[in-house]
């Protein structure tokens, strides 16, 4: 048997200086390029950062020149996917210089950067099967259109200025600085006035005054128009309030209307909100989603999304969805949507630009930590190890701001259900008193033996409960005791517990300005303030309230179903408005 290992003797060494970088470039192109499958994936994902790294260190016109040579084989469609998110003349370079099959073609360029497909216009030898996926996907030639060409004007030739007259005259200057322009046989414009011993600047005069007057002229249909600054005649466009599409087997679409598919063909759906994901992962059909789509200003913003899963036949083999998207009836139109919302689609789409590098950054680091690519010493393991948990915190902080964002704009709610708040309490009270205990501190729990149903799912509660309570008992000092009581009454489930002494002094405890953390268990990475807001927009959400009355926080959450065992006293809110 022979093995090539030519791709692990070329990853052995290092590229010390410029020309072995070229020459190691060159060679993980040629090996790259020649050959698809049937070697070693972390070798491969390997040989993927070296020529990363190398492309790092060579400028990209020679990188472009390089892949433009002929005496390499550019066979794989994994190479030219990854050359196509490169630098545009790279990119140029690569799509131009790829010997692809039909099929691979046709699977390739849905993938590719929308950027990068206008490239492929330029070649002319693609199958057929690709030029007709780039039909439909509306990527046209980059060119533009040839005008129609008119005959060159006449123009009588200018005396030189060593044979112009004295200027004796102004019949004289007239006669000699005459200037006739003419179309077709009759003459379009008068001469302009000449000065002596100016007669070629006076030619240029005219021509410019003639462009100016062509350029002010209404535009003929048809006519190619170049963006000079001229004024914008053209009708505004009717509201794109929905559409067609389908994606890969990844969660891209690949294709969609043609009126929108230069926009949106491309665009990543998975990522953009955990419930498609999980209907995603498990195959399962989207109905009713709102997402958030990045992009031109004509698709951008919020969308209801409704989609079914695709498989093939007869293998059965998942290839996609295929769905539509539709603008919400409160935000059809760009000026019906909110302040609140505008805000959180800003706070959304920086969140988004902002998730991308730590994601990056804590996936290298957990390569790094696990070995992925080979020995690592211990000490750079633990480092690793430090990174990913530090990205992993920020990931989850953008997460509740995002989730804030949505809640306080109205543009989510809480799961409904049902669920024995009591039961989630208990559970709760457990877990924090054991952490308390540490410090002779804790929480002195007054609990109603009914269950107090709520309206919201049990996953949901529970969040919002820990919110509630572990922020408390993060601030709770060394000795202090909090009482806490949950009571049902007829309408509502109320849980009120005692304010720290730390939190009495504080006027707004909601300020995300107020960032007071304690030891034993975390509030969130933003502190204590905007834990406390998160909770209350949940709460509000479910159709309750989180509120500080006096020296206590309440909580208000509508009660599942009738209670007639509830207790027959006084809303237990009122109760303690009145300090009692």
């Amino acid at each position: 048997m022979h093995f090539d290992d030519r791709l692990a003797t070329v990853l052995r060494h290092r590229a010390a200086g410029e020309a072995a970088a070229r020459t190691q470039f060159r060679q993980l192109l040629d090996l790259l390029g020649a050959h698809r499958e049937g070697r070693d994936e972390s070798l491969r994902a390997a040989a993927w950062l070296r020529l990363g790294a190398l492309g790092e260190m060579i400028p990209s016109r020679e990188r472009a020149a390089m892949i433009a040579e002929r005496g390499w084989r550019f066979r794989n469609p994994e190479l030219a996917a990854h050359l196509a998110e490169d630098e545009p003349d790279v990119a140029a370079a690569a799509l131009a210089r790829a010997d692809l099959d039909e099929s691979d073609w046709a699977a390739l360029i849905p993938t590719l950067p929308i950027r990068a497909r206008g490239f492929l216009r330029l070649r002319k030898d693609l199958p057929p099967q690709a030029e007709r996926v780039l039909d439909r996907l509306g990527v046209s030639d980059r060119g533009l259109p040839m005008p129609e060409i008119q005959s060159a004007p006449d123009i009588i030739e200018l005396p030189h200025q060593d044979e112009v007259p004295d200027a004796a005259s102004d019949e004289d200057e007239d006669d000699a600085f005459e200037l006739t322009v003419e179309d077709d046989g009759e003459s379009d414009e008068p001469a302009p006035s000449a000065l002596p011993n100016v007669g070629e600047i006076g030619a240029l005069v005219a021509r410019i005054e003639a462009f100016q007057r062509s350029r002010s002229a209404p535009a003929v249909d048809g006519d190619p128009r170049l963006p000079l600054g001229e004024e914008k005649r053209a009708a505004p466009r009717a509201p794109l309030l929905n559409f067609a599409f389908s994606t890969d087997g990844t969660g891209r679409v690949e294709w969609a209307e043609p009126r929108v598919a230069p926009m949106v063909v491309g665009l990543d759906l998975t990522g953009l909100d955990p419930a498609i994901d999980a209907a995603f992962g498990n195959r399962q059909p989207i109905r009713s989603s709102m997402v958030d789509l990045p992009g031109a200003e004509a698709v951008a913003g919020e969308w209801v999304l409704d989609a079914v899963p695709r498989f093939s036949r007869p293998s059965g083999r998942f290839t996609g969805y295929a769905g539509k998207l539709r603008r919400p009836a409160a935000s059809a139109l760009p000026e019906t949507t909110s302040h609140h919302q505008r805000e959180a689609d800003r706070i959304r789409q920086l969140l988004h630009e902002l998730r991308t590098p730590v994601n990056a950054i804590q996936g290298f680091a957990e390569v790094i930590q696990q070995q992925l690519f080979g020995m690592t010493p211990h000490e750079y393991r633990a480092l690793a190890a430090a990174i990913a948990g530090d990205s992993a915190r920020m990931l989850a902080g953008f997460d509740e701001l995002d989730r804030l964002a949505r809640l306080e704009a109205g543009q989510i709610a809480l799961d409904t259900g049902e669920c024995a708040l009591g039961e989630v309490v208990r559970r709760l009270l457990d877990q924090l008193q054991g952490v308390l205990k540490a410090r002779v501190a804790g929480f002195e729990a007054r609990l109603s033996d009914l269950p107090c149903p709520v309206a919201i799912a049990e996953a949901d509660s529970e969040q919002l409960v820990w919110r509630m309570m572990a922020t408390l008992a993060g601030l709770v000092r060394g000795g202090e005791r909090l009482g806490i009581e949950l009571v049902c009454d007829r309408d509502e489930v109320v849980l009120a517990c005692e304010l720290p002494a730390s939190l009495t002094g504080v006027g707004d405890i909601f300020s995300t300005e107020f960032h007071a953390t304690g030891n034993a268990v975390s509030s969130g990475i933003f502190g204590a303030g905007f834990t406390l807001r998160l909770a209350r927009a949940e709460a509000r959400s479910a159709g309750g309230n989180l509120a500080r009355i006096k020296d206590h926080l309440v909580l208000t959450l509508p009660i599942a179903s009738g209670n007639p065992a509830a207790e027959a006293e006084e809303p237990s809110e009122r109760r303690f408005a009145a300090g009692r």
